[in-house]
């Protein structure tokens, strides 16, 4: 018996109990698709993560205050002390003292409620200079952003994120409208370019939620507070990514200059870059897809089962064939080989219909789940593979059983 013909009566096999047979592919399917969505999954959050993070710059660092200790002795989060100030903020600025660092930002921010005639959105206000547009490496799509001049007159002027101005304006021109925030009317000056991020149920930050104002302006007569001379965070960008390390080491012994500290240990600010933050994600989405991976991973161990049940009941079933053939001259390795070809039918079926389950899947999710949902070819591949394989591995018992069937035992069977 030839390959072709051992094919042929292989899907014949298959074909002849069509229930047991689409069970058992059903098994391999779902294991198939769960993988798929499941790395889907886990590489669609990593890049929607890691594609916000590199919309604030590769080569940025993030400098953001220490703790402070309540009068109860508790310690409070980070970010909580007053430590950086704008004198930092022009220390840094300095090519002299850090030649490594392109542009600096000093930034204060709070969550404000912002009207606009009958309309309202809350946001993040975020003060800052003229060179956070340099920094965060975005553009203006309509207008202008802020200058040098609004800083110093503490101009009642603000930049709208295009979220932020599609809820407030979501008719119209907003540039040369009026914002009210917190009682106090702010013109607008220009409208941010979107950073193409979206928001979803993992993930509920929105760069073009935002408005920026002066820097001055927000002290004085927006968030308030008893130092008007402090910043929540400095936003720091090296010359280039090579330069990260060097811009790194420059600002922090800059800062611990300037605030007298001799012990590293005692500083009084964190400095975070891009790259810890991917690196950080990256590993949490890996353990992620891993697990979700391996929940998959045990429909396919199940389906493998199933495919090597309805291979053992085939070979009980069909003792009196198996009897026939190698009573006409049939080998065991003819024998071996047709069972394992059924069971590779098995599996083979089952993992092409699993891979369009998937991708059906992956198509159809995101829009009910929020999350994005990415399509990887390798693992539609190795899926496949996998699918085979189990219909080769589970197949191999039973077409070892039917091989060594003795002829005259076979044929008394009832």
């Amino acid at each position: 018996m030839n390959w072709l013909e051992t094919l042929r009566t292989g899907v014949n096999g298959v074909r002849s109990h069509r229930l047991r047979s689409f069970l058992t592919v059903l098994g391999i399917l779902i294991g198939i698709a769960g993988v798929i969505i499941a790395v889907g999954l886990g590489e669609g959050a990593s890049g929607q993560v890691t594609s916000e993070i590199n919309a604030l710059g590769s080569n940025v660092l993030t400098i953001t205050p220490g703790s402070t200790t309540s009068t109860s002795g508790i310690r409070e989060a980070l970010g909580s002390a007053s430590t950086l100030t704008m004198s930092d903020v022009a220390a840094l600025a300095s090519p002299v003292d850090a030649p490594d660092i392109k542009a600096v930002a000093g930034i204060t921010s709070s969550s404000e409620v912002l009207t606009a005639g009958s309309e309202t959105a809350t946001t993040t206000v975020q003060g800052t200079t003229p060179s956070w547009l340099t920094v965060r490496g975005r553009t203006v799509a309509q207008g202008r952003f802020l200058d040098n001049q609004d800083v110093q007159d503490h101009a009642a002027s603000v930049v709208l994120g295009e979220t932020t101005a599609s809820e407030l304006f979501s008719r119209g021109d907003p540039v040369g409208q009026t914002v009210d925030v917190n009682g106090v009317p702010l013109t607008v000056v220009g409208v941010l370019t979107s950073t193409g991020s979206s928001t979803s149920s993992s993930s509920t930050t929105d760069p073009d939620d935002t408005a920026i104002i002066p820097i001055t302006t927000g002290a004085e007569r927006i968030f308030g507070g008893t130092s008007r001379n402090s910043v929540s965070s400095i936003a720091v960008q090296a010359r280039s990514s090579a330069d990260l390390s060097g811009a790194y080491q420059e600002a922090d012994h800059l800062l611990l200059q300037l605030h007298g500290i001799t012990d590293t240990a005692n500083a009084d600010f964190t400095i975070t870059s891009q790259a810890s933050l991917i690196a950080a994600n990256t590993s949490v989405d890996h353990t992620l897809t891993i697990l979700l991976g391996g929940i998959a991973a045990i429909s396919l161990i199940v389906g493998g089962i199933g495919v090597m049940n309805i291979m053992l009941v085939s070979v009980t079933e069909r003792i009196r064939e198996i009897g026939l053939r190698k009573a006409l001259g049939a080998t065991p390795r003819v024998i071996r080989r047709q069972f394992l070809v059924e069971a590779s039918v098995l599996g083979l079926v089952g993992g092409l219909l699993g891979v369009l389950a998937g991708l059906v899947g992956v198509l159809w999710l995101p829009g009910l789940i929020g999350d994005p949902i990415s399509t990887s070819p390798t693992a539609a591949v190795g899926a496949l593979v996998i699918a085979l394989a189990i219909g080769v591995l589970f197949g191999v018992y039973p077409a070892s059983r039917a091989a060594t069937l003795a002829p005259i035992d076979a044929l008394r069977s009832e």
